[in-house]
């Protein structure tokens, strides 16, 4: 009984911090894996176990949705989901070590994009302006990380389009909360068809996910994006220093 609980209560916590921030599977891998789990099934759980909440999530945002960088949604969504195809296919294939030692550097990286990206970008749009081409490509890349592993892959999303476009955290979340859904989408449905799902796990994590989801986005309309901005920020460094522990400590 208590692990059931256990789950249910990450369920929720991970569901919001998806609707806010991005990062809920930094809360609901380790509650799998410590509730039994081997990791590249508690893996694979986790991303079916928090469709559900990022579902509820992207039909509150439904009316906020936009262009990313200049480029509008359908192609930018169909890359995703090619990406994200591509990622559940190397996860399934690949020993769950190879992506605990890269972890760490991916999330420092996008950590610091988050942080300064503000200042970066500018600079960075003064000198350098990203066709569709290159979003595309970008975005594809994001969708390969959503399906193999999905860890801050939104919060990786939004460090990327901060340094591309000028437009502020809280505008971003409503594509954000779009093309992560659409990447776990794909991954969700690998992952099912190849067995490597814990359902009954994933079922307790996914019902606190959805309530925590649709919260989450609630509260996510509301608060001003200076708010939402730090706190994504001090979410990101948390989960950079606590997997850098979780891989080398």
């Amino acid at each position: 009984m208590g692990d059931w609980l256990f789950l249910c209560v990450a369920g929720v916590l991970a569901g919001a911090m998806n609707a806010l921030a991005g990062g809920g599977s930094f809360v609901s891998l380790p509650a799998l894996i410590g509730a039994g789990l081997p990791s590249v099934a508690a893996n694979a759980s986790s991303t079916v176990a928090l469709y559900p909440g990022s579902a509820a999530s992207l039909w509150v945002y439904r009316g906020g949705l936009r262009s990313v960088c200049g480029v509008p949604l359908p192609p930018t969504l169909a890359v995703t989901l090619l990406g994200g195809l591509v990622g559940a296919l190397l996860l399934l294939w690949t020993p769950s070590s190879l992506f605990d030692g890269v972890l760490p550097w991916l999330l420092l990286v996008a950590t610091l994009v988050l942080a300064f990206g503000r200042r970066l970008g500018p600079s960075l749009r003064a000198r350098f302006r990203a066709g569709v081409g290159t979003v595309l490509g970008i975005q594809f890349l994001l969708g390969v990380y959503g399906g193999y592993f999905g860890g801050a892959v939104g919060l990786m999303m939004m460090a990327t389009w901060s340094l591309l476009d000028d437009a502020d955290v809280k505008a971003l979340n409503p594509p954000r909360v779009l093309l992560v859904t659409a990447a776990n989408t794909i991954a969700a449905l690998c992952f099912a068809a190849f067995g490597a799902v814990w359902w009954a796990q994933a079922a307790v994590l996914g019902l606190g996910a959805l309530a925590g989801g649709y919260v989450g986005a609630k509260l996510g309309r509301r608060l001003p994006p200076a708010a939402v901005r730090v706190a994504t920020v001090l979410l990101a460094a948390a989960m950079t220093v606590r997997f850098f522990l979780r891989a080398y400590g």
